[in-house]
């Protein structure tokens, strides 16, 4: 079917037109799912733009959406605001107050619409310092502030419907402020025409039918969901919105919706995987050897495997007495999952796709719409440790030019209709990332490799600058060696120094629950609490990282993992940590990438101590 939309609120219109549903997009109330119908969504969205129009809001002016989990009334905005040439600024629930003021400050945000919480009283406070700010309306009822459905108006749609139609497909639509490692956040200015190329690109490579059913809890604030999410409209696919923290256990959103496809990260890959491998664990005799049996026979799988003869009859019984039960853990629907924003463990991506829940790896940036590449679901589509092949409309090379590269290896550069428009107010950064000739700098290292049925699929090695030189001058690329080391359940997170050292080391934050499970069948006293920034997370006590057997037992994950790479690239020493990183904390971006300059500021002293400086 030729998808005609061309600019974002065309979405709804067009599954109206196409793939009209009493369930469009929903999230859970109690026990129970509640939808909104396709009609719904957009009756809503009318009243509520009229509502905008009467606030004295134009073209071009500015609002903000905020929440800790993602809801449908989200959505409903969006198209409200965009239908009458709003642009809607998304922004991270948890950045820091200062963060708050300068995006609100920068985009001249005139209203922000939010969920519950500590949200109101973060933007109250911020408010006063932003000149352009008018007020806050709340998704859900709190004393003394406006509720969203208080904006609903009746009335003629004539003039949103004028409005609608001069609406053009250049037109700035979403602007996303990305922090990135250093400095201020820039605002990503992306327009209908940024999104919607690569709405049209990518949901064809989505292995779904209309009418089936996708869970989304990343943030809606990041590009990678607002744009997957989009394509489930434009697919006539029912949505369900909800948060990470909702997922799991058998009374979960996972469980409960019973998912045919949604998006994920990595490390929530890993977390079920270690929730799986520990419950393989707890068997004894005979269910035990079945178990890790199964789980060894994932190790030769690869996209396009077919099994034959005695190994075709192993899979069917591993599937039956094991498999099956993994796929009925992520409700028993499953038919996908798309992984971005971080790299993805081979092996996370190996175990789960041999279980029948194929793993497709993209990779793209908030400034490419996001993806510029991934691996699909059809036949010759994937590739095991790449990120896939680029989206169609999409170009990219690798340059070699600005740095030390192995060969066949450079900077990933990227030109197509996704790349956005610049960054807002900053017309000196956008001349930085994108050049005289129209190509994007992603600053991502890469190579191509040749894939099944003679595909160029797209492996990233590191990032630009991210290298970092020993005093022997030689270059070590920290990301393949960090993603490594992180396959092990007792690895949370991890940081390669050595700029300008003898030799490398590391970082390492232990995976604190899966520490308390090692250490409660070895003998070791292990404490642990939650983290005061962030009640998911746990910080681990001073001496159980300070045990013997907890330090020998990090040194044999170290010491099992080095022969992957050369010499030079081997930790040498680490030092174990107790508190995680957060974005909270400050140690992660909003897309839970290392901000290693400020990882390596708060940790100079224990850094100093590994060198002996």
């Amino acid at each position: 079917m030729e998808l005609t939309f061309t600019r974002l609120f065309d979405l709804i219109r067009f599954q109206q037109e196409h793939f009209p549903t009493d369930k469009s997009i929903g999230h859970r109330v109690g026990d129970e799912w509640v939808f909104y119908s396709t009609e719904e969504v957009i009756n809503l969205a009318n009243s509520l733009s009229l509502g905008l129009l009467k606030l004295g809001l134009k073209r071009g002016d500015k609002i903000s959406l905020i929440s800790y989990e993602n809801r449908p009334e989200w959505k409903i905005v969006e198209v409200a605001a965009h239908q009458i040439g709003l642009v809607t600024v998304p922004v991270y629930p948890t950045i820091s107050p200062a963060d708050y003021e300068y995006i609100f400050n920068d985009a001249g945000v005139q209203y922000a619409f939010i969920g519950p919480g500590d949200l109101s009283d973060k933007v109250q406070a911020t408010a006063p310092q932003v000149p352009s700010f008018k007020g806050i309306y709340t998704f859900d009822k709190e004393e003394g502030l406006p509720h969203w459905e208080d904006l609903f108006e009746g009335g003629s749609l004539e003039e949103v419907e004028k409005i609608a139609d001069s609406v053009q497909p250049e037109d700035l639509a979403v602007l996303i402020y990305t922090s990135g490692t250093t400095g201020l956040p820039k605002g990503v200015m992306l327009s209908h025409n940024n999104i919607v190329s690569n709405i049209k690109a990518a949901s064809p490579i989505f292995p779904l039918e209309p009418g089936e059913k996708a869970l989304s809890f990343l943030p809606l604030c990041h590009i990678f969901e607002c744009t997957v999410s989009s394509s489930y409209v434009a697919r006539g696919v029912s949505i369900g919105f909800t948060g990470v923290r909702n997922l799991g256990g058998d009374e979960g959103d996972i469980k409960s919706f019973k998912p045919h496809f949604f998006t994920t990260v990595p490390r929530l890959l890993e977390k079920v995987y270690e929730k799986i491998y520990n419950k393989g664990l707890e068997l004894t005799g005979l269910k035990k050897k079945l178990f890790f049996w199964a789980l060894d026979l994932t190790d030769n799988f690869y996209f396009g495997k077919e099994y034959k003869g005695v190994e075709g009859m192993k899979h069917r019984i591993a599937d039956k007495l094991i498999y099956s039960k993994w796929r009925e853990a992520l409700g028993g629907n499953m038919k996908g999952i798309v992984t971005g924003a971080a790299a993805c463990p081979v092996k996370m991506a190996r175990v789960f796709s041999a279980a029948g829940i194929p793993i497709g790896e993209g990779y793209g940036l908030t400034e490419t719409s996001p993806a510029l590449t991934i691996n699909s679901f059809e036949e010759n589509g994937a590739m095991l440790g790449t990120v896939g092949k680029a989206l169609q409309g999409i170009t990219l090379k690798i340059d070699p030019s600005d740095g030390d590269y192995k060969e066949g290896e450079g900077e990933i550069l990227a030109k197509g209709p996704n790349i956005m428009q610049g960054y807002y107010n900053k017309p000196e950064k956008t001349a930085e990332v994108i050049d005289s000739d129209g190509w994007f700098h992603t600053g991502d290292v890469g190579k191509f490799m040749k894939g099944p049925g003679g595909g160029q699929f797209l492996k990233i090695t590191d990032r630009k600058k991210e290298l970092l030189k020993t005093s022997g001058g030689k270059y070590v690329a920290p990301a393949p060696i960090e993603n490594k080391f992180k396959e092990d359940f007792l690895i949370e997170q991890m940081m390669v120094v050595g700029e300008k050292q003898k030799f490398v080391s590391a970082l390492i934050v232990p995976a604190a629950e899966a520490l308390k499970d090692w250490c409660d069948n070895n003998d070791v006293p292990c404490k642990i609490h939650p983290a005061p920034y962030n009640e998911t997370l746990f910080c681990i006590s001073k001496e159980t990282l300070e045990n013997p057997k907890v330090l020998q037992k990090y040194q044999e994950i170290v010491n099992g993992f080095n022969p992957n790479f050369s010499h030079i690239e081997q930790i040498k020493k680490f030092k174990l940590l107790c508190d995680p990183w957060d974005v909270a904390s400050g140690e992660l971006t909003p897309t839970m990438k290392l901000k290693r300059r400020v990882i390596r500021e708060k940790y100079k002293d224990t850094i100093g101590n590994i060198y002996d400086v």
